[in-house]
């Protein structure tokens, strides 16, 4: 039986072109298998060569038929146009986005490193009318020329950390409407209701009766165009809420992650605008404020007293602070009731991503600097040193 079934294995490893001998031992036989064996990896890394070949020429030829589409019109036919709005200083991605949203473009990263690639810049703000049928760079084209549907009739810039009152005055001064006409419209109750239905961002959070007003915080600074020469006070109300609506929906994520309310963010934004002016400032501020809030300790920010009674010099009397005010940091601790005024977009992601510091004090000089202490010993002596500046700035005016 053994040598029947040893010749049978014989004879089928002959049908697959080994050969074989009753003498495995032999050093003849040894040479044979590794020839054999050299043979069939070789076979194996042709196959696999072969398979990799195919499959990196299908992938290749799978991402340049993709990119290539991404380039060509998404419907060479179509007849209509469809109208776009890229806002003032849009970067490429913002504009790649807006495209790909409208169905204008196959895919915004394609539209990114195409624009890059070709060192494409000099995009336009306005509202334009394009196509399905124009290809990548004929929409590239009218967004630098500027080709638009409508042009620009009004341009109105909000600076930044203006409370309400010279939000009204600044508008005034750029309108035809008085300041009493923007206020009472900025504090119609039923105006205001229809906001809150209408953008997200809003609720009834704004109508606390010790909000002195119920939009402050929420009409972002920024230059708007219009399309019209004379916009209503509601256009103007309406394109900035439009703003901050996407402003909120840009850092709800993030929001909802740490725990925080967007209108405690505005409020704190808010304090930070008016305590500092430099970029790197406003997150060592906010770093402040939020060492404090975590160990119970009041904010006691002279801008939150100063709101309360603008009659209040550059440095608030120790009367001053006792001010029976939801908005006296001094008074009451943490976050009050809303914000002061309405903060840009860097006091906005500060309040939200402050430096992480140890530092409990701050101290802002009339130049701008701002200093840091970690104890109150380190702020009393900063304190002393450059108090008289404010004295000085006081006795000028």
């Amino acid at each position: 039986m053994y040598i029947s079934l040893s010749y049978s294995i014989i004879e089928k490893l002959k049908g697959e072109n080994l050969m074989v001998t009753p003498n495995p031992n032999s050093e003849q036989q040894v040479i044979i298998e590794r020839n054999h064996e050299a043979k069939i990896v070789r076979r194996v890394v042709m196959i696999f060569l072969l398979i990799f070949t195919f499959t990196s020429v299908g992938v290749v030829y799978g991402a340049y038929s993709y990119i290539k589409g991404s380039l060509e019109p998404l419907n060479p036919e179509s007849e209509s146009t469809i109208a776009v709005s890229i806002p003032i200083g849009s970067s490429s991605t913002a504009i790649a986005r807006i495209l790909e949203e409208n169905e204008l473009i196959k895919d915004a990263r394609i539209f990114k490193f195409y624009v890059k690639f070709k060192n494409e810049s000099g995009f336009q703000a306005g509202e334009y009318a394009l196509s399905q049928s124009m290809n990548l760079q004929e929409i590239i084209d009218i967004l630098k020329t500027g080709k638009v549907i409508r042009e620009v009739k009004f341009r109105l810039t909000i600076p930044e950390g203006l409370s309400i009152p010279k939000f009204a005055k600044d508008v005034a001064s750029k309108t035809d409407y008085t300041e009493e006409e923007i206020l009472e419209k900025l504090h119609d109750a039923e105006y205001l209701l229809s906001l809150i239905e209408k953008y997200e961002v809003l609720d009834d959070g704004i109508l606390h009766p010790n909000i002195i007003s119920p939009l402050e915080g929420y009409l972002h600074p920024l230059t708007y165009d219009f399309y019209v020469e004379n916009p209503t006070i509601e256009d103007i109300i309406e394109k900035m809420l439009v703003k901050t609506d996407q402003i909120y929906a840009m850092y709800k994520p993030t929001l909802e992650e740490k725990g925080l309310s967007f209108h405690d963010v505005l409020t704190l934004a808010s304090i930070i605008e008016r305590e500092s002016r430099l970029e790197d400032d406003r997150y060592k501020v906010s770093s402040v404020f939020h060492n404090r809030i975590k160990i119970g300790m009041a904010l006691q920010s002279d801008v939150t007293i100063m709101y309360v009674d603008d009659s209040i010099g550059t440095i608030p009397t120790f009367e001053d602070t006792l001010i029976d005010s939801p908005y006296n940091t001094y008074k009451y601790p943490g976050i009050p009731v809303g914000p002061i005024a309405n903060p840009s977009i860097t006091a906005i992601d500060a309040a939200i991503n402050p430096f992480d510091m140890e530092d409990l004090f701050f101290y802002a000089r009339p130049n701008g600097e701002v200093l840091y202490s970690e104890t109150y010993a380190e702020h009393l002596k900063v304190k002393e040193t450059y108090e008289h500046e404010w004295h000085e700035l006081d006795n000028e005016e």
